[in-house]
């Protein structure tokens, strides 16, 4: 266990630290009614971002948060693998296990980050979306534990937990069908790794592209500002757009049908789309690095065992 643990662990902060600048870019985007094109532009970037330090803003919860998840999401998926498919001798290079398999192992592991993933994801998100006053992750999380308690982290955790399942279920599955298209057996050092690089990237933009409606929907539903918080950012719209129309004519927090109603009649269908572009752009150069993190740490911490086998040969 300790393999994949640590593997995804440092794969996982690895990863946020790249990408959480173009996520910050993703979420506003998503709970708003911000122009893409607009964004893409150096004045668009300045009108919507106070400062270069924003940019960072909201990457303690995930650099915590998302290591352990991701620890979690590998250590699930190559337990549930080996039970699907108990012939599998490294479920880190599942050759001849049928894809089907790998979907389920994956959207296991999705399921079971998921108790990470909600409230990081709720963290995240209010400390990104606070456009009027910068309130640290730790504020926003004593906030929320203050006034709703640890229920209050799964504020959206339903929408969370079929994003992830779903999510994760392409992304090991188009992972691994990219690594077979793409069979090196006698490629160099070199080779193999622009494979894994590669591959990486291609998973991360399959899998945000399965599942970015439902990404648009949570964001959308966290982004509402809590009645009965104590910080005054948080008891004001975190992006207008998002929360004027949503909270002030009910005078309650939206579900994630009313969420969806809201959004398609007020912006249409493309709404459920906004910041793809941003969103493919961050999970190709994430998932390169993060998959090519984790296989060179899985080899690394594997090395010792591989050493008798090693010694016996010679």
């Amino acid at each position: 266990m300790a393999a994949d643990f640590w593997a995804g662990y440092l794969s996982g902060a690895i990863g946020i630290i790249i990408g959480n600048p173009l996520d910050m870019i993703k979420v506003r985007l998503q709970a708003s009614n911000i122009n893409a094109a607009n964004v893409t532009t150096a004045s668009g970037l300045r009108g919507q971002f106070e400062s270069a330090g924003s940019l960072v803003r909201g990457a303690t919860a995930p650099i915590l948060g998302y290591g352990a998840l991701n620890a979690l999401l590998f250590v699930a998926y190559n337990r549930t693998l080996l039970y699907l498919s108990p012939s599998t001798v490294d479920p880190t290079n599942p050759i001849g296990v049928p894809l089907t398999q790998i979907w389920l192992a994956g959207a296991v592991g999705g399921l079971a980050s998921w108790t990470i993933s909600s409230p990081t994801e709720l963290v995240k998100c209010r400390v990104q979306l606070n456009t009027h006053e910068p309130v640290s992750s730790w504020a926003i999380a004593k906030d929320i534990l203050r006034a709703r308690g640890l229920k209050g982290f799964y504020f959206g955790g339903l929408v969370t937990s079929i994003r992830d399942s779903v999510g994760y279920g392409f992304y090991f599955w188009s992972y691994e069908l990219s690594k077979r298209f793409m069979d090196s057996r006698n490629a160099s050092p070199q080779q193999e790794a622009a494979k894994i690089l590669l591959c990486g990237g291609i998973a991360g933009v399959v899998t945000w592209a399965s599942v970015f409606p439902l990404d648009v929907i949570k964001t959308r539903l966290q982004a509402q500002p809590f009645p009965d918080s104590s910080l005054r950012p948080e008891r004001g719209p975190l992006l207008a757009s998002t929360t004027r129309s949503q909270t002030a004519a009910t005078g309650r927090l939206l579900n994630s049908m009313e969420v969806v109603k809201q959004a398609y009649r007020s912006e249409g269908l493309s709404i459920f789309y906004r910041g793809l572009g941003v969103c493919s752009l961050r999970a190709f150069i994430v998932n390169a690095v993060q998959w090519a993190t984790y296989e060179w740490v899985i080899r690394l911490l594997e090395q010792p065992r591989d050493l008798p086998r090693i010694i016996e040969k010679i």
